[in-house]
């Protein structure tokens, strides 16, 4: 993830934020809640995605009469400035944010649904899920990450493996010294990593209803769940040692740029490393491991409104009427290129073999949990991979974590 520079700014070309002004003021100072002219709509930005949103901006104020100031901050501060702002009316009218926001902003009560209308059809459906909750959309999607495949092309070719052992297979024929390295994030264990060959075997974290919406209940017990761990501890350091907990990011990406591994699994911010000593790759979907489709976690990017916002009217005909047309959404692509959830840009992208690869992967991803429950999650349920991963037993490990996690949830 990219950092972004501290401070707030409020954009050259905007009015400035004065100290008191927010999107939570009275009609008259903000426009109108019926979505007349006139008036001031806030948005929070960072430094990376405001000069894209200040095209659309200028475009808005132009044809509403409706001044667009954008608040620049740092990226890691909005989660919890908007939780901490909204309620005391000092907040903005619009956030961008990451979609795993939701489920803490819902449970604060600090952001609004919004209407997609006919825009959903051109939106990628697992970035429309990732703001789905309860049934309802709180947010409008625009960009993408996810984990993918990565392999040597010098040394396995383009050709995607059908298989986990397809793959273990291919590499072993082309003499790599690794076929395989991950991620474990060393002696910690890495879920988020590991979860598409998780899901191969039918084992969510938590089930999805029909509506796309995470429910709490673990999925990731019983026969399903048992078989993963047997799988993972037979690939670990007792096994077959394609799995490690010796394997840190940064030593994965330094095997597999050296030559030494044949196939990763890594996400669209680790291919300048895994390339930087000139190894050819090819993205492909991370290959089945328990015989049901790899479906990794996806990171979706997005717009919020804010439930105290006087302007929700404009706010909403902002996301889905200036920001959601193509211009707007390669605007947003080339000032931080993050995949698109917008499809006729995804598609003009995919001329990228790389970009390409990433979003296939993503089409058969689910939505990163945004659960307020995820928080107790994470801890258990990595430690429990790495103590199968370094041997341990593997039911009874996955066993005693799927309790601890259903206890600590409630």
């Amino acid at each position: 993830m990219r950092k972004i520079g501290t401070g707030i700014v409020a954009i050259a070309a905007t009015t400035v934020l004065l100290a008191g002004c927010s999107g939570g003021s009275s009609p008259s100072e903000s426009g109108n809640a019926d979505g007349g002219s006139g008036g001031t709509l806030v948005v929070w930005t960072d430094a990376n995605r405001a000069p894209a949103i200040e095209a659309a901006a200028k475009a808005f104020e132009e044809e509403t009469g409706t001044k667009v100031e954008l608040v620049q901050k740092n990226f890691e501060d909005i989660r919890n400035d908007f939780i901490n702002q909204v309620p005391t009316g000092e907040g903005p009218d619009i956030t961008v944010g990451a979609h795993d926001f939701l489920g803490s902003f819902v449970s604060a009560g600090v952001v609004d649904t919004i209407d997609l209308g006919d825009k959903a059809e051109q939106i990628e459906q697992v970035a429309v899920d990732a703001f789905t909750y309860d049934g309802q959309v709180y947010g409008f999607p625009y960009a993408l990450e996810t984990m993918a495949l990565i392999q040597n092309t010098d040394l396995v070719g383009e050709e995607a493996p059908t298989s986990w052992d397809d793959m273990i297979a291919r590499a072993q024929a082309a003499g790599a010294e690794r076929p395989f390295v991950i991620n474990t994030a060393g002696q910690k264990g890495d879920a988020y990593t590991m979860y598409g060959f998780q899901t191969s075997f039918g084992a969510p974290v938590f089930v999805q209803d029909a509506s796309g919406s995470y429910t709490t209940e673990i999925g990731m017990g019983g026969p399903a769940g048992e078989a993963f761990a047997s799988w993972l501890g037979a690939h670990g350091e007792a096994g077959s040692g394609e799995i490690s907990t010796t394997i840190d990011y940064d030593t994965n990406n330094e095997l597999f740029a050296s030559g030494t591994a044949a196939y990763t699994v890594q996400g669209p911010w680790a291919i300048e490393a895994l390339t930087a000593d000139g190894v050819n790759v090819k993205v492909n979907p991370i290959p089945s491991a328990g015989g049901e489709t790899a479906a990794p976690f996806v990171g979706v990017q997005g717009f919020y409104i804010s439930s105290e916002s006087s302007n929700k009217l404009l706010a909403q005909e902002f996301l889905t009427t200036y920001l959601a047309t193509d211009d707007a959404q390669r605007a947003l692509y080339e000032a931080d290129p993050r995949l698109p959830a917008w499809k006729t840009l995804a598609a003009e992208v995919s001329s990228d073999p790389v970009v390409a690869g990433f979003l296939a992967s993503a089409a058969n991803g689910v939505p990163q949990p945004s659960l307020p429950e995820m928080g107790s999650v994470w801890e258990l349920w990595g430690a429990a991979q790495a103590q199968i991963i370094k041997g341990g037993d593997a039911v009874t490990a996955w066993n005693t974590m799927v309790t601890d996690v259903e206890a600590a949830i409630g």
